[in-house]
């Protein structure tokens, strides 16, 4: 099967919400996430989960069937930078492999690789990125 990324409404029991996200579809009900989910911190870029569909035609994950092979970490974004000054460091991350989006446009999450040649603090420490890290 080809994958190709699609859209998929997901309804999570215990947050009793619903939202979608960006998936490539391995199998019927297999799924792998092509970035990250913003409420979910265990639904990043390259997690890979089974679902079923529920009584509102909606898909709820069964279980987590492979986790994300990339480092994930996310930042406030502060408005004391513009965007060409994040720019850099994600388009660096980018050509490397790694992937950044930004949701609500204050957030910031990385996906780094596993092999990655540079120290992601240490980038942002050259680049002058003083960025707070949102820890669980």
């Amino acid at each position: 099967m080809e994958t190709k990324e699609i859209e998929i409404r997901v309804y999570d029991k215990r947050e009793k919400s619903t939202g979608n996200l960006y998936v490539e579809q391995l199998s019927e009900n297999k799924f792998r996430m092509t970035d990250n989910d913003i409420f979910n911190c265990r639904l990043t870029k390259g997690t890979e989960f089974e679902t079923r569909i529920n009584k509102d035609g909606l898909h709820e994950i069964v279980k987590i069937l492979k986790d994300s092979d990339f480092i994930t970490r996310r930042f406030f974004l502060s408005p004391q930078y513009k965007e060409s000054d994040y720019r850099v460091l994600g388009d660096e991350l980018t050509k490397r492999g790694g992937f950044w989006q930004v949701d609500f446009g204050g957030i910031a999450t990385v996906n780094i690789p596993k092999d990655f040649e540079f120290n992601i603090d240490e980038a942002m420490k050259e680049l002058d990125l003083n960025l707070t890290e949102i820890t669980d």
